[in-house]
Formats: C-alpha cells, structure tokens, sequence
C-alpha cells in the first residue's frame, strides 16, 4: 500500500526515480544529458532542497530555476510540449509511488510551476 509524502526521505525517493525516468527519456532527456550536461551529483540535493521547501516550507533551496531554464532555452528551444511532458512524468512518478494529500499536493505545484516557467522561458 502506498504512503503519502512525510518528509525528506520521501522527497529524495520521489526525485531520485523522477530523474532516472528523465535521463533515458526520447523526448525531453537530451536537455539535461546533451545540452545542460547537468552534474547529477549536484544536481539532486539542489532539486531535494528545492522540493522538500515547496512541500514542508524549510527555506533550504538557494537558486533561481527560472534562469536556468532561460538559458536552457536559448542553447536548445523549448516548447510547450516540452514542459507538459514533464509534468506528465513528473506527475506519473508520484502516482507510482505515493497516494494521499501531500501526493497530490505535489502534483498540483509541479504544475503550477511548470505552467509560470513555461511561460516565463517561452515568452
């Protein structure tokens, strides 16, 4: 029986399988492994930061994704298939693994922020 989402641990769980579906996805997987070249290592504990802060408020994230993903932008063009295809695997991957509030809670700011960073990144 799936749990809902309590805490850093569940965060880490959901992010580290977020990702892995990421790296070998056909249609948006080449922004992070061929274009971003993005330092998974680095990467991850930013992204756990960043999550764990939406969901339970910490203050811990330091950054500013919205840069990232202008600059992104111009080395690669997005679209807004792009982002909606994120927030599908995104939102596939707590499906897979969590059910309750916080679950959907989740699922709900991904799109939130998926939709202000598309149109924030795309014009």
């Amino acid at each position: 029986m799936k749990t809902d989402i309590k805490n850093r641990t569940d965060i880490e769980i959901l992010i580290n399988a977020f990702y892995d579906k990421i790296k070998t996805d056909s249609k948006i997987g080449y922004f992070f492994t061929e274009i971003a070249h993005v330092n998974w290592e680095k990467h991850l504990p930013k992204m756990y930061d960043f999550w764990e802060n939406v969901m339970f408020s910490t203050g811990d994230f330091v950054g500013n994704p919205m840069d990232k993903h202008k600059e992104l932008h111009q080395k690669s063009t997005m679209t807004k298939a792009h982002f909606l295809h994120w927030n599908a695997l995104f939102d596939e991957t707590v499906d897979e693994l969590f059910a309750g509030e916080k679950a959907a809670e989740i699922k709900q700011r991904a799109a939130n922020i998926a939709t202000a960073m598309m149109y924030k990144t795309l014009g």
